[in-house]
């Protein structure tokens, strides 16, 4: 008579079993990063190497931008990027551009070079904070899928816009929905 320990249903429900507790006890790590959701904690490095989180930038509405230097949508968005912050001119409004950019002097895993993020922000005059994460760990954190990719994100930490592509920063329902969240 054979064992019940070797039958192939027993071993198929413990199999499944399994399966539902693991999806069960990592089942935040599968939600999708959309608008309505709680943007998710990242970390990058700034210009002069200090580390920060999105948790630094607490109760600010935030412009979170993914950008490379070797995109050239992104370059040329970030125009409309200056002139949205010089308008609003808020102190609880930041732009974090964060660059997947490979450190300088490297490649990426694609071959491409890593870009000078201070001379590209001094050659396009940003004066928003310029963030680095050059392993990109944002981009799987936040799920883009290339570059540019922005997200608008209210003090409550809420993901209200979520943009694949370039756009015009500046536009004029981009401003309004930036100072609705700031309560202007």
């Amino acid at each position: 008579m054979p064992s019940r320990l070797s039958s192939p249903y027993l071993w198929a429900i413990l199999g499944a079993i399994t399966l539902v507790v693991v999806a069960w006890a990592g089942r935040e790590s599968y939600r999708p990063v959309i608008t309505g959701s709680d943007a998710p904690s990242f970390e990058a490095t700034t210009l002069d190497g200090r580390d920060v989180t999105l948790a630094d930038y607490s109760g600010k509405v935030l412009l979170l931008n993914v950008w490379a230097t070797w995109c050239p949508p992104c370059e040329a968005e970030m125009p409309s990027m200056q002139r949205l912050y010089e308008e609003l001119d808020d102190p609880d409004f930041e732009i974090l551009a964060v660059s997947i950019d490979a450190p300088r002097g490297q490649q990426d895993a694609l071959g491409r070079a890593g870009g000078d993020l201070s001379a590209f922000a001094e050659k396009h005059s940003l004066t928003f904070p310029i963030l680095h994460d050059p392993d990109g760990s944002i981009q799987r954190v936040y799920q883009t899928t290339g570059v540019p990719e922005s997200f608008i994100v209210g003090r409550d930490g809420v993901i209200y816009k979520k943009v694949a592509g370039p756009t015009d920063w500046d536009a004029q329902v981009n401003q309004e929905l930036i100072r609705r969240l700031l309560g202007d």
